[in-house]
């Protein structure tokens, strides 16, 4: 039996253990399962990475950078942005090897894309998370301007207060890559003038459940459209399907 799972904490927000158990049962794949692998610390992943049959792994918050000292090699896209939220798992010369990726840079390409228009210039990145530096390493590819937007002063950052009516008539996309508004905790969300929105700006929260996060909600009332990471899950589930079968 071939074991994949998840690695991160806490898991009880994650959807990927229904998505792919749903996925082997409708594809008739007998012979893999998923798992979810809660881990207080990163320490506690040799336990993990010990099991027999593992082949690979998904990474969620807060270890798509803490994990890299485990990893034998990096793609290039995963090394360029610094974080990854796939792993592969194989034996070689009887040692386990372990290459890490980032498909969560796929699916937020993937899915913008569709949404982008002309006047989509600028993006303000809520966080500076491994979730955020897929996001940066997205727009950069694509040459939109991006400010990052955090809680405690970082050189080169906006905190929240500084995001201002001024600063939103110019950048009219925003990305939410922070756990604000995940389940259970559905009642917070970015503090920025969301009555400053209009039908120009793009809001984007890659957390997809609840599906309609606090963020999103506000940010429709106030005329922007809006998207969730549900799609970016599937996407960059896939393309992990894809790395694990290679």
């Amino acid at each position: 039996m071939r074991t994949f799972g998840l690695i991160g904490y806490p898991l009880s927000h994650s959807f990927s253990k229904k998505y792919f158990t749903e996925k082997f049962e409708q594809e008739h794949i007998l012979d893999c399962r998923y798992e979810l692998f809660p881990l207080e610390k990163i320490g506690l992943l040799e336990s993990v990475l010990d099991k027999p049959g593992l082949r690979g792994l998904n990474v969620t918050i807060p270890y798509k950078v803490q994990v890299l000292p485990y990893l034998q090699e990096m793609e290039e896209a995963a090394a360029g942005i610094g974080a990854v939220n796939c792993i592969s798992i194989e034996s070689r010369n009887g040692d386990r090897y372990l290459k890490g990726y980032n498909t969560d840079a796929y699916g937020f390409e993937t899915s913008l894309r569709p949404f982008l228009m002309a006047h989509h210039q600028k993006a303000l990145v809520f966080g500076d998370g491994g979730a955020a530096k897929a996001v940066k390493y997205v727009l950069q590819k694509l040459r939109i301007e991006f400010i990052s937007v955090v809680r405690t002063p970082a050189a080169g950052c906006f905190l929240y207060h500084e995001v201002t009516e001024s600063l939103l008539n110019t950048h009219h996309i925003l990305i939410n890559t922070t756990p604000l508004g995940m389940s259970p905790n559905i009642e917070s969300c970015p503090d920025i003038p969301y009555a400053c929105l209009t039908g120009h700006h793009l809001a984007y929260d890659l957390v997809y459940n609840p599906e309609e996060t606090l963020f999103l909600r506000q940010a429709a009332a106030a005329g922007a459209s809006v998207k969730n990471g549900m799609e970016m899950l599937y996407l960059q589930a896939e393309r992990s399907w894809e790395i694990w079968n290679r």
